[in-house]
């Protein structure tokens, strides 16, 4: 069989107090490894005393009781399936992937926006009063909770034609990011996130991404980063026709 190893006298590691006759018992770390010894004794105990001549039965003891060999063996394919099980368990694992964080990349999601409706979210302005941002309609909506960027909302507001809003939607519940003195930006907060978090559109550090939006509610564009007027000043005419 190959639990035990005979080579070299001495108790078997890790495992004291068992019969020196039994040589080094050698643990192994899958418990699968046993599966031959196992499927032997399943066979020795179905087999009836004296049917096969290749393997004869011990004969029993002169008190009447069965001889110890096979209850020994029985003992020590048990306490071997125990340990290799406990050792399975416990042995220590190095931890899945490597050290340094997975980092997943930036996702493209301004083609999947466009042409989708713009969610009838309600927002907050500086008095804490509900603004439908529905009836903002049509809007140049900017997104200021990752940058106020007051240089490009100015830039973009000086170039929205008339019946166009300019709308600037904060994190937490105090509208940031207006240009001072500029009242033809409408400072709205959106407490919940809901937004970005309707849009898909996650906040990038330092940019300010804007929504074009229609007076029927469909976004006909987005701006991941807001910038120069020349870039988006033909849909805001577009906007206001």
């Amino acid at each position: 069989m190959g639990m035990t190893d005979a080579e070299g006298p001495g108790p078997p590691d890790g495992l004291p107090d068992l019969p020196p006759e039994w040589g080094r018992v050698v643990v192994p770390d899958d418990a699968s490894a046993l599966a031959a010894e196992a499927e032997q004794l399943r066979r020795e105990l179905r087999r009836p005393a004296g049917t096969d001549p290749r393997h004869p039965r011990p004969a029993p003891r002169r008190d009447g009781r069965p001889p110890l060999g096979l209850p020994l063996l029985v003992l020590l394919v048990a306490v071997l399936t125990t340990l290799a099980g406990l050792a399975a368990v416990t042995w220590p694992r190095s931890p899945r992937g490597a050290d340094r964080p997975t980092v997943l990349p930036y996702p493209t999601t301004t083609a999947a926006l466009t042409g989708r409706p713009l969610p009838a979210l309600d927002l907050v302005d500086a008095d804490q009063a509900t603004v439908p941002l529905r009836r903002l309609l049509p809007a140049m909506i900017i997104l200021v909770d990752a940058c106020a960027c007051a240089e490009q909302v100015a830039t973009a507001a000086g170039a929205a034609p008339a019946g166009v809003s300019v709308v600037t939607v904060a994190g937490g519940r105090s509208p940031t990011g207006v240009p001072a003195g500029n009242t033809r930006v409408r400072a709205l907060a959106d407490p919940a996130g809901g937004v970005r978090a309707a849009l898909h559109l996650p906040a990038r550090p330092g940019t300010a991404p804007a929504l074009l939006v229609d007076r029927t509610g469909t976004v006909v564009r987005v701006l991941p980063e807001l910038g120069a007027a020349a870039d988006y000043h033909a849909d805001l005419v577009r906007l206001a026709g």
